[in-house]
């Protein structure tokens, strides 16, 4: 199986820049691993836009991992998926996808931990660390106290562990404390988006996480 990133580039919608662009604006400044987070498009114009960010990672040997939908990351064979609460379970989209695909879940409590990793997630997105307006219907903010606590009591029960990957308006001053926490890596969306000079963002987050 794949080894697990511990930057995790979050493409969204943004007027400026397609997501195809700004998964090459992360690849070409070092991210290697990229979730496709599109939303409100019709299907033929989701695979499409997937397709097109896929010859990106490609070219780049990034890994690429499609937000929500398993079809489309078994159609143009990505790396994987990542599921949200509301999504198609992971023990499901491991019955689709079998052992080929990489499957990340996203948590907000050691409960939601557990479930993951009974039902063989890869890896887990946990947060949200802080309110951003990226994602609706946010789950309760968890801060640096919350995640802390959570990571260690998952960590002290004799279960199989993986990888836990921070999310939620996370900037790069954010990051070691969030290392200390027991975090595996963090994903990152509006900081790398929003700025001016993305690559050297990216870069930031890079040299946060060595």
């Amino acid at each position: 199986m794949e080894n697990i990133g511990k930057l995790h580039f979050i493409t969204q919608d943004i007027a400026s820049c397609s997501h195809p662009a700004l998964a090459e604006l992360a690849c070409k400044g070092g991210a290697k691993w990229i979730q496709l987070r599109v939303k409100n498009k019709k299907p033929a114009e989701w695979l499409e836009i997937a397709r097109k960010t896929k010859l990106i990672c490609d070219k780049y040997n990034s890994v690429l991992i499609i937000n929500d939908n398993p079809d489309i990351a078994k159609e143009i064979k990505a790396g994987g998926v990542h599921l949200g609460k509301d999504d198609m379970s992971v023990k499901d989209a491991r019955k689709k996808l079998k052992n080929k695909y990489i499957i990340g879940g996203t948590a907000n409590s050691l409960e939601d931990l557990l479930k993951l990793t009974k039902n063989d997630a890869n890896y887990i997105g946990l947060g949200p660390f802080r309110s951003t307006n990226t994602k609706e219907n946010l789950d309760p903010v968890l801060g640096i106290y919350g995640i802390t606590k959570i990571v260690k009591e998952y960590y002290s029960l004799k279960c199989r562990h993986v990888p836990i990957i921070a999310v939620g308006g996370i900037l790069p001053e954010d990051v070691k404390v969030l290392l200390d926490a027991g975090v595996h890596g963090v994903a990152v969306s509006s900081a790398i988006t929003k700025a001016k000079d993305k690559q050297g963002m990216i870069k930031k987050f890079l040299k946060e996480l060595s």
